[in-house]
């Protein structure tokens, strides 16, 4: 099938089309893969997500791109043959404009700075993600960042060209994958040269504000995940509303929340210190009321941690020839359970509690762990024994 001719390219700020239906086949679903003459529908490529919009009205769920046929994915029947008008979501095309190209700036930046080149790019409706090949300190980034907002403040006109085979080897530009045929170059003057097939904005500054929003480790290098313009100013929105927030429910200044976390998590730490060491207590009170000579202990309780109740039951089984099990019942029913036996296979009983109770359960020999839905009576039932 002939490749279907890309109006993004010839206009990315355009927002309507009329076009001709090529085939209109149904898909599982109740979706139907149009393919028209010509689209302004950019599809799912180069590792960002695809337009949105409607043909006829018609919601477009997905477009993908195969060997240079555009299908655009909808909901109802487009007859081939038919004249339609499609229209596309300014408000998302934007937005992917504006990240797509601060993300050139900003791998441009680091490959020119350090020598690191972008081998993975993911642009999503939530997020936007870069990976380097080599570790970046944060200093690096931040110097980075720094510079790709002063690319941006410069306000430069975006160029797009499509070189012959001739100048394209004689041309130095970044690209990740070996491309055949005609290959589009997309230059930030001063800033970036690069393979690529998406539309960008006409000049720096409509990206607004480009802000790194995290950084992880990635396969010996750094994954780098940013926002730029109304991303970026909503992202902050929400950050702000979240600091205010906080401000308000510690009654502090904003550069004193890290210290007043820290304070609130070292009193925590020490409440639950002691709450741990009391329930402890309540549990080896409840022991010493029962026979000294009974085979197992199987006790059921609220509000005890799971720490807690492993010390103890690694306690009891020193002491007892049976099981030892603590259920820690919760509020919205079920509970966790730890389990334990110097004396039976724990393994066996686990399998006991799986088949008869439905538990998700493992652990060793000794000792197992998990939890179930089944209350009291059934857990005596299946396990054939009496719980305290």
């Amino acid at each position: 099938m002939k490749e279907t001719i890309r109006l993004f390219d010839k206009d990315a700020y355009a927002t309507e089309f009329e076009s001709t239906v090529i085939s209109c086949e149904s898909r599982e679903g109740g979706s139907f893969a149009v393919i028209l003459e010509e689209t302004l529908f950019f599809p799912e490529e180069g590792g960002q997500s695809p337009d949105k919009g409607t043909l006829e009205g018609c919601p477009v769920v997905d477009v993908q791109i195969k060997k240079g046929v555009i299908t655009h994915m909808v909901k109802e029947i487009l007859e081939p043959g038919a004249r339609v008008t499609g229209r596309i979501c300014w408000e998302h095309r934007f937005s992917n404009m504006q990240q797509h190209s601060g993300e050139h700036i900003f791998s441009g930046l680091v490959y020119r700075l350090y020598g690191c080149r972008n081998v993975g790019f993911h642009l999503s409706d939530q997020n936007v993600t870069m990976d380097f090949d080599a570790p970046l300190t944060q200093e690096e980034l931040e110097a980075v960042e720094t510079e790709a907002n002063r690319a941006i403040v410069q306000n430069i006109e975006t160029k797009v060209s499509y070189p012959t085979q001739e100048e394209l080897n004689a041309l130095e530009y970044r690209s990740k994958i070996a491309i055949d045929g005609q290959v589009r170059i997309v230059t930030i003057p001063g800033y970036d040269v690069c393979a690529c097939c998406a539309p960008h904005v006409r000049r720096t500054g409509e990206i607004g504000l480009l802000k790194i929003m995290g950084v992880t480790s990635h396969k010996g290098g750094v994954r780098v995940n940013m926002l730029c313009g109304f991303r970026a100013l909503q992202s902050f929105r929400e950050k702000n509303r979240i600091v205010s927030q906080l401000v308000s429910m510690l009654s502090t200044q904003q550069e004193d929340l890290p210290r007043q976390v820290e304070r609130l998590k070292d009193t925590i730490y020490g409440l639950k210190g002691r709450l741990a060491e009391a329930a402890k207590k309540r549990l080896e009170a409840t022991i010493l009321r029962l026979p000294e000579d009974q085979e197992s202990l199987l006790l059921f309780v609220r509000d005890v941690e799971t720490e807690v109740a492993r010390d103890c039951v690694n306690t009891w089984m020193g002491k007892h020839s049976g099981i030892c099990a603590i259920f820690m019942e919760q509020e919205t029913g079920g509970c966790h359970f730890i389990l334990g036996s110097l004396h039976k296979d724990c393994r066996e009983i686990a399998a006991v509690l799986r088949t008869g109770l439905g538990a998700k359960c493992g652990g060793s020999r000794t000792m197992i762990q998990g939890s179930l839905e089944a209350g009291r009576e059934r857990v005596e039932e299946v396990l054939e024994l009496s719980a305290e």
